[in-house]
């Protein structure tokens, strides 16, 4: 009989109970442990963090400084504007994810709700314009143009429309098209994105949820300037979201001003010129075709031949850079992108790269002295020149005897170049050269004049056109070779005929790719940039300089002023004696060259004018269009795809860019009060302490700032507001009242 004891309990009983009172003591030893470490040993750094979680940080978005045209005339500043807004954090708190209240607010606003919809939707790869590709716990605006009786209705029924908010809000402007409106140069904004504002929490210039960013332009060049500071109030406050006081403000800080070399009065002028010019190309017909040119794209420069800086850049199609403001809508990002559009967000002047045809004769010409051709040689200009059973014309089978190099500009008689160039790759060994490095004058010296590499000008995404030399032959052979094999046939069409020699021998410098290198056609591709750079060289003695637009960067409060002073960027590979040869030629093509027909009667004693015509043939359209121009004070590129002759579709408009900055009025007399700008501007408008622009060469009086046309011209009205403009953001044009404080729109982060 087994003995229990008392208690009734059995030993195995007992163990239980004592393996349970341990596994309690040890818990209850840990949890005390733990205790300690977190109110004792670390409990003062805890209290620290956990006091943040009652910080709420309230932002108000920093002013964006202007953008100013060279008398501070605004390029783009901001205006106040009723901005409905939608939280979308507060939206996905709703059953429907806020879908019945973004529909009524449709309603209100007499937007369609599908368009309302997509607005609030994240933008990824699935996901096509419109979408919001800010933060998510940033408000997305809806709409920048609300009146004010549909912010009332929002407001005072807050209660139907939960997460909205209807609010005065300070906007980027941009003046429309027709209106010297510089959309490619200027660029646009759009809000920061997370993966922006990680990438920038560690360097000198983090972003905010509120931030709007450069997306290209100006605006993006020079973000970290125009942005600003936002301010940052910490309120702390109890569990119940309550403010029980202040812990720490920092103020906002306005974006500095861009004061920009442009002048909005001639970049009206070459804006509206170069459209004019497109209009009436489509009005004449291609001889060989028989069907009516296209100009489907252009753009223009105009230069400072001794400083760089850019006057005014217009490129064709254009757009209106307020059609980004507070959210582009589908319709208006399917023009500006879809493959109908001809690319309008392209700065052609930049990123338009195309064949230069003669104007490129500058190079060659410079080549040929390099390689030891005498400026005055007799060099046979025939009708054609023969290689082989291949027959390269000259333009129109014109044909002028033994001539110098200059007169051989003159004319742009294709012949003399083929016949130098043809010499020269003999000399180097023609398609397999000698033992050693090839001369290779005509590429080296296309370098030497800075093409085939980006110029540097201050804007983002310049293109650096090329120079078919043999090191691009090799890597575009070696890119290309095996789809080449595969599609080229001996017999074959011309394509395919092309494609077939590639195949073979597309990586060796064939006697025709140097031939057609020599007058600017081929695999060479230049931009409008490079070759102001180059003329305006010409123009200088020689100095080739850096392009820029932004000349000084001015504090808010007009104290600060860092001037963007010029800088050469290299010498042209040309001696004194070759510049002045290339003048008279040059001077030539205006008064009995080329470009003569455009020219009769310009006051050339007065006003020295130089020009070189270009003609590009691209295979499978029609002709591009280049004309080249300078004076002692400007530049003047003017190119024009699809569009013939560099005379015939640019002359008129290139001579009424001149006419209007000097005032040369259509009997061929000056008269310098209609005069533009005669010389280069040399001082900075001045920014006043409260952020008006002071500038006494500006009347006030916008007929007599801007309207400025001189005779024989025309160009649509201009409506733009002069330069007595309020401080950045204010949106107040006058200068009697106090500007009013902007941006002052509060957010929770």
């Amino acid at each position: 009989m087994t003995n229990i004891p008392e208690t009734g309990r059995t030993p195995r009983v007992q163990i239980r109970l004592v393996v349970i009172q341990i596994l309690v003591l040890s818990l209850l030893g840990t949890l005390g442990g733990r205790l300690w470490y977190l109110q004792i040993r670390e409990g003062a750094a805890y209290a620290k963090e956990a006091s943040g979680n009652h910080v709420q940080q309230v932002v108000e978005p920093a002013v964006r400084g202007s953008i100013l045209d060279a008398r501070g005339v605004p390029l783009a500043d901001n205006e106040t504007r009723l901005v409905v807004s939608a939280s979308r954090t507060d939206l996905l708190k709703q059953k429907d994810d806020g879908k019945a209240v973004l529909t009524k607010l449709a309603g209100v606003l007499g937007m369609d709700p599908t368009e309302v919809l997509q607005k609030v939707r994240l933008c990824d790869a699935q996901t096509p314009q419109p979408c919001w590709n800010g933060s998510p716990y940033q408000p997305i605006p809806i709409t920048d143009e609300a009146t004010a009786k549909q912010a009332l209705q929002i407001r005072e029924r807050a209660e139907d429309f939960p997460g909205i908010t209807a609010e005065p809000e300070a906007v980027r402007r941009y003046p429309a098209p027709g209106k010297s409106n510089t959309a490619q140069v200027l660029g646009y904004l759009s809000p920061v994105t997370d993966d922006e504002i990680t990438q920038a929490q560690d360097s000198d210039s983090p972003y905010l949820r509120s931030d709007q960013v450069g997306r290209s332009g100006l605006e993006r060049e020079y973000d970290k300037e125009l942005r600003g500071k936002a301010g940052v109030t910490r309120y702390e406050v109890d569990n119940l979201g309550r403010v029980i006081g202040q812990a720490e403000a920092d103020p906002a800080e306005s974006g500095s001003n861009l004061v920009t070399s442009i002048d909005s009065r001639v970049q009206r002028v070459a804006e509206y010129e170069l459209n004019d010019a497109m209009k009436k190309a489509r009005q004449q017909y291609d001889k060989i075709t028989g069907e009516n040119y296209k100009a489907d794209s252009g753009a223009v420069v105009v230069m400072e031949a001794k400083t760089g800086r850019i006057v005014a850049m217009a490129s064709a199609p254009t757009y209106d850079p307020n059609v980004w403001v507070g959210g582009i809508s589908a319709k208006d990002y399917k023009q500006l992108t879809g493959k109908n559009s001809d690319y309008p967000l392209l700065n052609r002047a930049i990123q338009g790269q195309s064949a230069p045809g003669s104007t490129f004769k500058v190079v060659s010409t410079a080549a040929a002295v390099q390689a030891g051709y005498e400026w005055d040689g007799g060099y046979p200009c025939t009708s054609s020149y023969s290689v082989g059973s291949q027959v390269f014309k000259n333009f129109e089978g014109e044909s002028f005897g033994p001539i110098s190099l200059g007169r051989a500009l003159e004319v742009s008689c294709d012949t003399v170049f083929y016949g130098l160039a043809d010499r020269e790759w003999k000399k180097d060994g023609g398609i397999n050269p000698k033992k050693g490095e090839p001369k290779d004058w005509f590429f080296k010296t296309a370098h030497q004049f800075g093409l085939g590499q980006e110029t540097g000008i201050d804007l983002p995404n310049e293109v650096t056109g090329r120079v078919p030399d043999r090191q691009w032959k090799e890597n575009y052979w070696k890119a290309n070779k095996d789809a080449w094999c595969k599609a080229g046939k001996k017999d074959g069409s011309y394509v395919e005929k092309i494609e077939y020699e590639n195949c073979l021998e597309g990586n060796k410098m064939r006697e025709g790719d140097e031939i057609n290198y020599s007058i600017g056609q081929g695999d060479t591709l230049v931009t409008p940039i490079q070759e102001a750079v180059i003329y305006s060289a010409v123009s200088n003695g020689g100095t080739m300089y850096t392009p820029t637009i932004g000349k000084a960067i001015v504090s808010a409060d007009g104290k600060t002023v860092q001037e963007i002073k010029p800088k050469s960027s290299g010498k042209l590979p040309v001696s004194k004696a070759t510049l002045k040869g290339m003048n008279e030629a040059f001077a030539g093509v205006v008064t009995r060259g080329t470009a003569a027909w455009k020219f009769g009667g310009w006051p050339q004693d007065q006003i020295a004018l130089h020009a070189k015509t270009g003609t590009a043939e691209v295979y499978g359209k029609q002709t591009t269009s280049w004309l080249a121009t300078y004076t002692k004070d400007y530049t003047i590129i003017m190119t024009i795809s699809q569009a013939g002759t560099g005379s015939g579709a640019s002359g008129e408009a290139v001579r009424n860019i001149y006419s209007a900055m000097y005032g040369v009025q259509a009997d061929g007399s000056i008269d310098k009060k209609k005069a533009l700008l005669s010389t280069p501007e040399k001082n900075l408008p001045k920014v006043r302490t409260d952020g008006t622009i002071a500038n006494p060469k500006v009347s006030g009086d916008p007929a007599k700032d801007l309207h400025a046309t001189p005779e024989g011209t025309t160009a649509p009205d201009e409506s733009q507001p002069a330069a007595t403009t309020a401080s950045p953001g204010t949106g107040n044009r006058d200068t009697r009242r106090r500007p009013r404080k902007r941006g002052s729109r509060r957010m929770l982060t």
